[in-house]
């Protein structure tokens, strides 16, 4: 498994991207704090609690998890779920909104993890030390979880 991390600025374009059922055939498959009932009602949930914090500007998160092919007979939704909500939790990534969306396009199993950096509190999540964490996270996942690293 192995993790690319990313923060911006706009929501729309990265939800329309993560839940792109017609060219992605994207499943989420996990979620939190969002109204799940349209590309837009999640932009929306999103962008709401980010004006909590107008000072912030990078407060889109967004995760790419990628896992080896080797591993696709095993990872069912539920697993993949449960493999991203723990990078999540152990990446400091918590009381926040999310979504986490399976794409169906590559021969690669990946998730698309975009997250609110505005927590619920209103408080900034940490971006400080993400690829040092991300490196050890994914190292630890992929043995506890007994997956292949990703290419």
């Amino acid at each position: 498994m192995i993790a690319k991390i990313h923060s911006g600025q706009g929501f729309a374009g990265l939800v329309d991207y993560a839940n792109d059922i017609r060219n992605k055939k994207a499943d989420i498959i996990a979620s939190e704090g969002v109204d799940l009932t349209s590309n837009k009602s999640i932009t929306a949930s999103f962008s709401l609690q980010a004006k909590s914090r107008p000072s912030l500007k990078n407060f889109v998160g967004h995760i790419s998890l990628s896992f080896s092919p080797e591993d696709a007979p095993k990872l069912t939704d539920g697993l993949m779920a449960d493999v991203a909500k723990e990078y999540l939790q152990r990446m400091g990534i918590v009381n926040t909104q999310y979504i986490i969306s399976r794409h169906h396009d590559k021969p690669h199993p990946h998730v698309h993890i975009v997250y609110n950096r505005v927590d619920n509190d209103g408080r900034t999540i940490s971006d400080k030390n993400d690829r040092y964490r991300n490196e050890k996270v994914c190292k630890m996942l992929t043995a506890r979880y007994r997956l292949h690293f990703a290419e």
